[in-house]
């Protein structure tokens, strides 16, 4: 499940550095997450960090974008490759 943010965005700049995978980015009016890279932080850490810096409770899981667990490892080993 990629994660989204919401307009409750305060545009802190917290959650942008801590992604591992570089999903988020300043869109906009409030910072977005794109949907193929974000995995949650599997294959990282067993928190998505952006979620845990967030300081108004903005990102959740987006239904737009629902993956398994063994979805966002797949995914988190593609982008390794292309990184590698």
């Amino acid at each position: 499940m990629a994660l989204i943010i919401t307009d409750v965005c305060i545009n802190c700049d917290v959650c942008e550095p801590e992604c591992p995978n570089d999903a988020i980015y300043q869109g906009e009016e409030i910072y977005e997450i794109h949907p193929q890279l974000c995995t949650e932080c599997v294959g990282h850490f067993n928190e998505s960090q952006c979620v845990v810096v967030c300081p108004v409770d903005c990102i959740h899981v987006d239904p737009a974008n629902t993956e398994t667990e063994a979805q966002l490892q797949l995914k988190y080993e593609g982008l390794m490759r292309l990184k590698s």
